[in-house]
């Protein structure tokens, strides 16, 4: 969720928030923020109640969640390192602050390698706005072999993979296209054989032009929705038909924006896509259309979030009825949360003491919290045993049957882990 979404108004119900709205905020030590002073003690909008045989509470703008809370498991205590949305997008993304390290799912293809022939290992539905924060950096392949990198798709737009189409004209047939990948292979093998085999962006470019042209077959058909049956498409809320939208920001736009993402990435998982991102939010734009709500925490998560919330809602419960939740997991994550103070009076300043993410399916430990944030959401309840996204990225890992110690690459003289020199799995959220 780009743009850092708060945790207390969504997952993390806190009800001395709602006991102490508007009284001063004291959390008994001097707190230094990104954009603001720390203001009065800050309700969230929004009621929250129970949800499912865990009573887990949920509030209302992600109450379409609340019929998979039994599947889901809860982390409120995360801690990160940093405020800036930039070092913390990166540090969720490939488990360091700084460019230059491979996406964690690139770090997956390199792992376990593809379960098709004709789409991509890795693939990222970016928000239809634009990038988040670092752009594709985020899923770079860095100093992993290139063919790891994560593959860019815009589901909704008429044209949601650049040139995946052939432009208009009768110059351009079927067999004059063929023949040109055929001949553009043979100066590649050439050159790469002329004292370049280890060197491997050629290679990875080779594979790269013979995937493009087994994906003009494949992409269309994976990416058209208009396949499914229309009980899907309202399980995704995606029925409302044709409409112009409200030209501010509303629920119905973000769930159309969303869900459809969502449907694709079930698309995309079912014909052997190993790993797929689907953001929400992107780096500029006013008013905003991310999650980085320091003016009005109403206006941006409200509709953020529904819309998100009906999307996961409906990809957990599709991928359940089909038979592939148990081996597919479902991680939601953000860069870090947002404070139980008021900015302003109704927006919330950056909170990277203490955050929240959920994990769902693939082995993970369905009605459970794991790690509990301190009565005001501001700092872990055990501030000396944080969850950490090192302690993420390795559960993440043994669940797919990767020890993170091992998955190591060799570079600059160091062997490169996703977890760093860090990480622990989390024993507690696993079946």
């Amino acid at each position: 969720m780009a743009g850092a979404a708060s945790h207390v108004d969504t997952f993390d119900y806190k009800p001395e928030l709602f006991k102490r709205n508007g009284e001063k905020w004291d959390p008994g030590e001097r707190v230094e923020l990104f954009q603001s002073s720390p203001g009065k003690t800050f309700a969230p909008p929004w009621a929250f109640q129970p949800y499912g045989q865990c009573g887990k509470h949920l509030s209302e703008i992600v109450a379409p969640l609340g019929e998979c809370v039994d599947q889901m498991a809860f982390i409120h205590n995360l801690a990160g390192k940093t405020g800036v949305h930039s070092q913390a997008t990166y540090l969720q993304s490939t488990g360091f602050q700084l460019p230059g390290f491979p996406g964690m799912g690139a770090w997956v293809s390199y792992a376990l390698g593809s379960l098709n022939d004709d789409l991509p290992t890795f693939v990222v539905l970016p928000d239809h706005r634009g990038f988040a924060s670092n752009g594709p950096k985020n899923w770079s392949a860095a100093f992993l072999p290139a063919e790891h990198q994560g593959t860019t798709i815009f589901p909704g737009r008429e044209n949601p993979i650049a040139d995946l189409y052939p432009t208009d004209g009768d110059y351009i047939t079927d067999e004059s296209d063929a023949a040109g990948f055929t001949l553009l292979k043979r100066l590649n093998e050439k050159h790469h054989a002329s004292n370049r085999i280890d060197d491997g962006r050629l290679g990875a470019r080779i594979r790269s032009y013979e995937l493009a042209a087994k994906m003009q077959l494949s992409a269309p058909e994976a990416l058209d929705i208009s396949q499914e049956p229309e009980c899907i498409i309202r399980m995704y809320g995606l029925d409302h038909g044709k409409q112009t939208f409200d030209p501010q920001i509303n629920p119905i736009e973000e769930t159309d924006y969303f869900s459809r993402k969502c449907l694709v990435a079930r698309r995309l998982l079912e014909r052997g896509v190993r790993f797929v991102q689907v953001w929400s939010g992107n780096d500029n734009g006013f008013p905003r259309r991310n999650w980085d709500s320091h003016e009005d925490i109403k206006r941006d998560h409200g509709p953020l979030a529904l819309g998100m919330a009906t999307g996961a809602s409906a990809l957990i419960q599709d991928l359940a009825q089909r038979g592939m939740l148990e081996d597919t997991l479902v991680l939601w994550a953000t860069e870090f949360g947002r404070m139980p103070c008021a900015q302003g009076s109704k927006g919330r300043d950056h909170n990277p003491f203490c955050f929240s993410n959920w994990l769902c399916g693939g082995g993970i430990k369905g009605g459970v919290t794991v790690g509990e944030s301190d009565f005001w959401g501001f700092q872990p309840a055990d501030r000396n045993n944080p969850t950490q996204v090192y302690d993420i990225h390795a559960t993440i890992l043994y669940l797919m049957g990767i020890d993170h110690e091992r998955l190591t690459y060799r570079h600059n003289g160091i062997d490169r882990r996703l977890t760093d020199v860090h990480g622990h799995v989390i024993r507690d959220l696993i079946a």
